[in-house]
């Protein structure tokens, strides 16, 4: 009798904990937030122009939505191996891209990207840096800016929008390609900044964004608004995409105005913060 009444002891017990931790898991407040366990994990490849306010807001979308972000970078053209047009002509399996406008088109064009998912997230400008300490020449007017590529030892630019428009539109139009091409570097597979900053080149040019993170390297300003060229950088569902309701939350949050200051912290204009 004692013994029966022990094993209806232990089996109340036991059914108290069960029914506690259906409870918890019902409330949401189990080991594993409920909304991890109802989705899953969405990959992005972002290009450089927006990898600052990504990196930013990455955690927070996470934290929000308990959905996993699997992040890797790369450029939004120029034919490297870890450019964005390049893995996805191998086939990486990929749900969100995020890179220049013009990029988005071509590859939307190409069947890569589900049309209807393409948002514009930001206005980039192209600015200068040299290393830190060093000093900064002018380039405030189209005159000084053209007298400072002339002067300039070595100068680096992207292999993606900004060194494209640089190298095949600006600099010809300037008349001074022919003068400042020998000396010139394509920069592949990593920020501007960086090279500048190892001092492999005297001045660099990309994305304002991509260079003000960069240690050791100083940000001397935007190139004069007669030659400057506003990128638009902007993000789509792959057509490989794995999870493809995921992936479009994570844009209606990266096109938020909710987002819109912490995305201008890192020099980027918001198109949510815009003006109807």
């Amino acid at each position: 009798m004692k013994n029966l009444s022990s094993s209806r002891l232990l089996l109340f017990a036991g059914l108290l904990l069960f029914v506690s931790a259906c409870q918890l898991s019902s409330s949401g407040f189990g080991t594993e937030p409920r909304a991890a366990v109802e989705t899953g994990s969405v990959k992005v490849i972002t290009s450089g122009g927006f990898a600052a306010a990504y990196d930013l807001l990455r955690p927070q979308f996470e934290t929000r939505t308990g959905i996993r972000l699997e992040t890797a970078y790369g450029s939004s053209s120029g034919g490297a191996p870890d450019s964005i047009p390049s893995r996805l002509a191998r086939g990486e399996a990929v749900d969100v891209i995020i890179l220049s406008q013009s990029s988005l088109n071509n590859l939307t064009k190409l069947g890569e990207v589900v049309p209807d998912s393409r948002v514009d997230l930001v206005h980039s400008m192209i600015g200068m840096a040299v290393k830190s300490g060093a000093e900064q020449p002018d380039i405030s007017t189209k005159e000084a800016f053209i007298e400072t590529l002339l002067e300039a030892e070595s100068i680096g630019y992207s292999a993606s929008a900004s060194g494209t428009y640089l190298s095949t539109v600006l600099f010809p139009q300037l008349g001074i390609w022919e003068r400042i091409e020998g000396k010139s570097k394509r920069v592949l597979s990593e920020r501007v900044a960086s090279v500048v900053a190892r001092g492999e080149v005297e001045v660099g040019f990309q994305q304002i964004s991509e260079i003000l993170p960069i240690e050791g390297a100083d940000y001397v300003g935007p190139i004069p608004d007669e030659v400057q060229k506003v990128t638009t950088f902007s993000a789509g569902v792959t057509r490989r995409a794995l999870n493809k309701e995921d992936a479009r939350r994570l844009i209606a949050y990266l096109s938020s105005r909710e987002v819109a200051e912490t995305i201008a912290s890192t020099g980027l204009t918001p198109v949510a913060g815009e003006k109807p």
